[in-house]
């Protein structure tokens, strides 16, 4: 498996590609779109052949972008007024 920053390159931020979302390598194929697509069922050998462009590492791409936004989110409890 390929290190965490060079997977991190593979994803990329253009404000004139998809209005800045962030994308897999500079294409018009989203973060976003992945993770919609195999929450909703499709496996990546679907999603491969759909985009014959994408590569196995674009996935593992998705998954460390998701996985940094998430090791970023702070949490605070929701306190409660008696």
């Amino acid at each position: 498996m390929a290190n965490t920053e060079a997977l991190l390159a593979r994803i990329t931020l253009n404000p004139n590609i998809m209005v800045g979302k962030p994308t897999i390598r500079g294409m018009r194929i989203t973060v976003e779109q992945i993770l919609r697509a195999l929450s909703g069922g499709l496996s990546e050998k679907e999603l491969l052949e759909e985009y014959p462009e994408l590569e196995k590492e674009d996935f593992q791409a998705v998954f460390a972008y998701a996985t940094g936004l998430i090791e970023e989110e702070q949490v605070f409890p929701l306190w409660v007024a008696g």
